[in-house]
């Protein structure tokens, strides 16, 4: 008899970790509700998370067996079901989050265990241990041979076991996505269907955003940072549509596997530098001179900033839980930049706000955006009147979260930022005044990055 530790693996298709536990012998599958690890978690996604449990029992019962859910920590709780069940050894799935290391660590040293690469595509040990840009760990990346889907456990493999106990509920403030494998592969067959052949094509198109929002993106994020979709299914499957296509098809379902190799650095980044949440990962010659402004950064929580891609993007965030990436990207740089305001602020709000957060993934791209991370631009600034004006010059996508400006005309909008007060006030009396001037912000920003890095 063994035992599998599930986590942020909430699945039983293609997990390596239950996969070999049941190669050898029965499996008792054990969620450990961890209230310390879980406290760090945002509610909405503890609430995602929590449901993705419940969900995963039922299928465990389906398959004759049932999992068992403790409360307590992950060390001590094991070692108690370990001696209710006479189990030989303890299987889980490694990661990457030094909260999450130090689970692993405890467990380690009291029991035997077996740990195992499930949570990306290309084990980050298998690769160097820095690189100077995306564009040379994707080589290298590109060139490791992928894992193909673990196969589900069948019945036989599964142990006799029944537990009556509830699993922990949360409460969200929004309606959250379906919770459970079921609902990620039905939203995965959707996007392959209908999406993932246009998806270069589509998806920084907000109009498309707006309109078709799982086919111009997968909207996968929520299911995969949960674990409830492995990530080898997900390559396997955008592997096998690219073999099959040919022309703009290929290039488009290359594009959307080339975007997965970002999230494969960021992880490759948490695992040799665990203080990537809190640290500059760049080493910078000078302290970056951040402003802070706690009222700035209010508004921009609101989205009252008077930037309406920005407002729009934080508004989704509050409504959603989400943000499409075009428009995360923008708000990141407009506090980092525009606001100088400490990444590390930014950052922590998305964590306690997206339904998909991700450590490695968040942290990561906020450094990335803030210019303390991997981007090989010195001074990366996003200028959010530019940007609307490229990707929603019809505004489809700031109306849809900007009620405020849904009578304004669309090229008043992309301009707000520039317009005089009075144009302002005539046209949309309720919507803010530019928190920041475009222009002395823009300029503000070079100069302050261009002086922590030595150059004036």
């Amino acid at each position: 008899m063994h035992l599998f530790w599930h986590r942020r693996d909430l699945r039983i298709p293609d997990n390596r970790g239950l996969a070999l536990a049941a190669s050898d012998d029965t499996v008792v599958p054990v969620f450990v509700v961890d209230e310390e690890v879980l406290d760090g978690v945002g509610e909405r996604q503890r609430s995602f998370w929590l449901a993705g449990v419940r969900e995963l029992k039922r299928r465990y019962r389906k398959l004759g067996s049932d999992l068992l859910v403790r409360v307590g920590t992950p060390a001590d709780t094991l070692a108690r079901v370990s001696d209710t069940y006479d189990a030989a050894r303890i299987y889980y799935n490694r990661h990457y989050r030094p909260a999450r290391r130090d689970r692993e660590h405890q467990v380690d040293a009291k029991l035997p265990t077996t740990a195992t690469t499930d949570l990306v595509l290309v084990a980050p040990d298998r690769l160097a241990e820095t690189y100077p840009n995306h564009g040379r760990f994707y080589d290298d990346w590109r060139d490791e041979p992928k894992r193909e889907p673990a196969a589900a456990p069948d019945r036989s493999s599964m142990a006799d076991v029944t537990d009556d106990r509830a699993v922990p509920t949360g409460e969200a403030d929004i309606d959250l996505p379906t919770a459970g494998y079921a609902a990620a592969r039905k939203r995965y067959d959707t996007f392959l269907s209908q999406g993932i052949e246009t998806y270069s094509a589509t998806r920084d198109d907000m109009t498309a955003v707006v309109e078709h929002p799982v086919g111009a993106v997968s909207r996968l994020s929520p299911y995969i940072t949960a674990g409830m979709i492995g990530i080898r299914e997900v390559w396997a499957d955008a592997t096998d549509r690219h073999d099959a296509v040919s022309g703009s098809a290929k290039k488009n379902v290359q594009k959307f596997r080339y975007e997965l190799s970002w999230r494969e650095q960021n992880y490759h980044l948490l695992s040799y530098n665990p203080d990537l949440l809190t640290a500059n990962y760049k080493q910078i010659p000078n302290e970056i001179a951040w402003e802070n402004n706690p009222g700035q950064f209010e508004a921009w929580t609101r989205g009252e900033t008077g930037y309406p891609l920005v407002d729009a993007g934080m508004r989704q965030l509050a409504a959603e839980g989400y943000i499409h990436n075009r428009p995360r990207q923008n708000v990141a740089s407009f506090l980092t930049k525009h606001l100088l305001t400490d990444w590390r602020e930014g950052a922590q709000y998305f964590e306690e706000q997206l339904v998909d957060h991700d450590p490695a993934n968040n942290y990561g791209n906020w450094q990335w955006i803030a210019g303390t991370g991997t981007d090989s631009v010195d001074v990366r600034i996003f200028d959010p009147v530019a940007q609307m004006s490229k990707y929603d010059d019809d505004a489809t996508y700031v109306k849809a979260y900007v009620p405020e400006l849904r009578d304004v005309p669309a090229e008043k909008i992309v301009e707000w930022p520039t317009l005089t007060d009075s144009e302002r006030e005539r046209l949309a009396a309720d919507y803010p005044d530019p928190i920041v001037d475009r222009n002395e912000a823009y300029e503000r920003a070079q100069r302050v990055f261009e002086a922590a890095l030595g150059k004036r």
